[in-house]
């Protein structure tokens, strides 16, 4: 195969992309460079084709090599291992804009796999990655609807910029990452420092700009290496079999999807579809196991359409949704704090039947996460975790490890609340917030902002103000559309957008949209934001009825804090050789045995001379500090200071002026008169008031007993 080259210079910086040299056997594969960084995307479809699925096996996949940022992987097998939170992020950002663009219909399993092989951290991997993963399947026989492209979008000093580099980043107030074709956005995850909605609209729109630009380049490439599209298997159902379904189950389908309890209504719908494959079972039994599996197969996917159908036609014609609420109108709200007892902070919020408690913890800035990964940063000091059992939508299911969706909707929560959180010198505590979802109903993700920033409050945390989130959705039929707030589980699975927004009275901190269709208008995604900052100010006034403000005081099971200023030259002399000096400090301030222990003191050591102590009780705070201080004070010249013979050597005495702070007085320096030996006139543990002279060479303060006829030195023997 004859290499081919294309290059595009994309805002002053260049993309090049080869075809022809690498993963031949791929179905399709590109290698991009964006300047220094280097993805390599394969795209790979199956010979055959499951048809009786009930879904499209895609898998898309983001592999960071630490290489590819000169990094050896940390711990004992020195390999890359699971993905890290990032690479699965990554991969659910390129996954999400792609597949609603495959056939409805295709049942062959898809495989696009990127590779990160070099990385210039001003240059993004993901969104290299994205514009692979769409070209490779572009120019495959998949069969795919693209090309779709994305960029990030940042604001630095008011001018909105594509693809900031780590400099920009830092100045912006917007980190907006948006995705779609060229018609139209169809995927956007941002964060953002309190913007207002017209403005994140305009981000939006400035950053679609740039995607079509792409997406001309994308589309030059498949018109010369682009393969015919494959021929596929697709399950072929009957007018005939049709209309026997929707005669059996429409009128009925129609009643339970307007039952109003959750529960109910599904286990309605359930019935219903049931006694409709039943009565198909029964009458036909005299078929082949694979012939009447096909035919159920075909009965359900009916069932599924006619449920569809009758839910939009509901909501977009009869404009009245199952539960009756009107379009815009939130369901019922409330909310309480301090519900775990022994927790640093706890909050309960609960929206219709969807319910998450949220538990903040506070420790130590030692404590926080160490991230093994492609990025710059290397730790973080706020963390979002987010779960979700099987129990609260009433089934069932796996438990273990996070998945996907779980670290998705923990990363959401993470970016809304961390625009509020403090800067450690305000506030130098690891913050961990944990959402535990107990009942679910839709837009679970967004309880978890609502809970988690109740629980920041509870514990004491001093957050900037308030942040609420929602979710909205969209119903289309054909050019009519409606949108609604507070979408719940049905109107999410059976809707066309999920438009999750959360901010706070100011302005938006986080963004998130995934759409099932080709991609939405600017029209209507200035209607969703309008329409969903007038519910989140309901939210807001819940949340400040219940909590006002964040508590002047952490909880008494939380660690008290005290911070302070030391020397930076004298943090060695803190630690002491191999940690002895500072593990002496707190095993004897808190009086344990183990640094281990749950009761010991925590000393974070900063490389700027901060010293950052931690404890519930207060007194072991000011001991700890108190002990450092007396490590760190330096001896003032020409004072002086009652000290300790501590070691009586031929040539002079070592003393001791405070605990950790030694000197030395020459054997010259003992008395006026000649002294043969210092033990002729002192001896271990002899009190005596000297002056300091000077530091000698090595540091060691030097100190004399030579002091005027006025001053009377005592021994204490």
């Amino acid at each position: 195969m004859e290499k081919k080259v294309f290059e595009f210079d994309f805002r002053g910086r260049k993309i090049i992309v080869e075809n022809g040299e690498v993963a031949k056997q791929a179905n399709g594969a590109v290698l991009v460079r964006y300047e220094d960084t280097v993805v390599l995307s394969t795209a790979v479809v199956s010979k055959n084709a499951n048809i009786l699925a009930d879904f499209f096996p895609l898998m898309v996949l983001y592999n960071e090599k630490l290489y590819s940022v000169g990094k050896i992987p940390g711990g004992f097998i020195k390999r890359e291992g699971r993905p890290t939170e990032n690479a699965t992020l990554a991969a659910r950002m390129i996954d999400r804009p792609m597949r609603p663009l495959f056939p409805e219909n295709f049942r062959n399993e898809v495989q696009i796999v990127n590779t990160v092989l070099s990385v210039d951290q001003d240059n993004s991997p993901e969104m290299t990655a994205m514009f692979a993963s769409s070209l490779a399947t572009c120019i495959s026989e998949i069969p795919f609807d693209g090309p779709i492209a994305g960029v990030k979008v940042g604001r630095v000093n008011g001018e909105f910029v594509i693809n900031p580099t780590i400099e920009q980043s830092e100045l912006s107030d917007i980190d907006l990452t948006v995705a779609g074709t060229k018609d139209a956005i169809n995927m956007v995850e941002s964060s953002a420092k309190q913007v207002s909605e017209d403005d994140m609209l305009d981000a939006l729109m400035f950053g679609h700009e740039a995607i079509k630009e792409l997406i001309a380049f994308q589309e030059e490439i498949i018109k010369e290496i682009g393969k015919p599209k494959m021929e596929y298997e697709v399950l072929e159902i009957s007018d005939e079999l049709k209309s026997e379904v929707e005669t059996l189950a429409t009128e009925k389908l129609d009643q339970a999807l307007r039952i109003k309890d959750k529960l109910e209504k599904y286990e309605t719908i359930d019935r219903v579809k049931a006694e409709v494959v039943e009565k198909y079972e029964i009458e036909n039994q005299y078929l082949g196991e694979d012939e009447l599996t096909e035919l159920i197969t075909k009965v359900k996917l009916v069932l599924e359409k006619i449920e569809y159908e009758i839910f939009r036609r509901i909501v977009v014609k009869e404009k009245t949704r199952a539960d009756g609420r009107a379009m815009d109108e939130i369901r019922p709200l409330s909310a309480s704090i301090d519900i775990l007892p022994r927790t640093h902070g706890s909050a309960l919020f609960t929206r219709g039947q969807t319910q998450s408690l949220s538990i903040t913890t506070l420790g130590a800035l030692g404590e926080h996460q160490i991230l093994d990964g492609l990025s710059i940063e290397d730790e973080k000091r706020f963390m979002l975790h987010y779960n979700f059992p099987a129990f609260s939508v009433g089934e069932t299911g796996r438990y273990g490890a996070p998945g996907r969706r779980e670290i998705g909707h923990g990363a959401l929560g993470e970016k809304a609340l961390l625009q509020v959180i403090p800067s450690e010198e305000e506030f130098p505590y690891t913050i961990r917030v944990v959402s535990e979802i107990l009942e679910s109903n839709g837009s679970s993700s967004q309880a978890s902002i609502c809970a988690g920033c109740m629980s920041l409050m509870a514990a004491g945390v001093p957050i900037k103000t308030p942040v609420a989130g929602i979710a909205m959705g969209l119903i289309t039929d054909n050019d009519d559309y409606t949108i609604l707030t507070d979408i719940q589980g049905m109107e999410d699975h059976l809707g066309d957008m999920d438009f999750k927004v959360a901010g706070t009275k100011n302005g938006i901190c986080a963004l998130q949209m995934d759409i099932k269709i080709k991609g939405i208008t600017k029209q209507i995604l200035k209607e969703a934001l309008a329409q969903a900052k007038k519910a989140r100010m309901q939210i807001l006034d819940l949340i400040t009825s219940i909590i006002p403000e964040p508590r002047s005081e952490v909880s008494k099971y939380a660690p008290k804090t005290v911070t302070f200023m030391i020397n930076p030259d004298k943090i060695k002399d803190v630690i002491g050789r191999g940690g002895e000096m500072i593990t002496k400090i707190i095993l004897e301030s808190s009086n344990v045995k183990s640094v281990n222990d749950v009761n010991a003191v925590k000393v974070d050591l900063e490389d700027d001379g901060r010293v950052i102590i931690y404890h519930s009780d207060q007194e072991v705070i000011d001991k700890t500090k108190r002990r450092i201080e007396e490590i760190v004070r330096e001896p003032e010249l020409g004072k002086l200071y009652t000290v300790k013979v501590l070691n009586v050597e031929s040539f002079g005495v070592f003393v001791e002026l405070w605990p950790g702070q030694e000197g030395f007085i020459h054997v010259s320096q003992l008395s006026d008169k000649r002294v043969n030996h210092p033990s002729d006139v002192v001896k271990p543990g002899d009190i005596l008031v000297a002056k300091t002279t000077e530091y000698d060479k090595k540091g060691r303060i030097n100190l004399t007993l030579k002091i005027d006829k006025n001053n009377k030195n005592s021994k204490e023997k």
